[in-house]
């Protein structure tokens, strides 16, 4: 039951891959957080009282295996911790495409 499980888990983490380096070319960042991790094509950052940080993700993709809908319009996270912001540059998205699979 445990092997099946982890077999389960490992064969959604490969779909899930196999989605992101699809959808890859569709977007313009990729914005890394505590919690989760996502493509997006604008996105905003706010620093508020306290520490907190807001981040709003327009027309983005969410990394989740256990989301049945990924693509989502607008996304806001709360967070106190890092926010990993990076632009793709179009030959960064190729470069990834072109890598072979597992």
């Amino acid at each position: 039951m445990e092997d099946d499980i982890e077999r389960f888990e490992e064969e959604r983490e490969l779909e899930l891959y196999r989605e992101y380096r699809d959808v890859l070319p569709m977007f313009t960042y990729v914005v890394e957080t505590e919690r989760r991790f996502y493509l997006a094509n604008k996105v905003d950052l706010e620093r508020l009282e306290g520490g907190w940080v807001a981040v709003e993700l327009t027309d983005a993709w969410v990394w989740d295996m256990f989301r049945p809908a990924r693509f989502v319009s607008t996304v806001r996270v709360m967070t106190r911790r890092d926010v990993n912001v990076e632009e793709l540059r179009r030959e960064e998205a190729t470069s990834i495409l072109d890598a072979p699979e597992d």
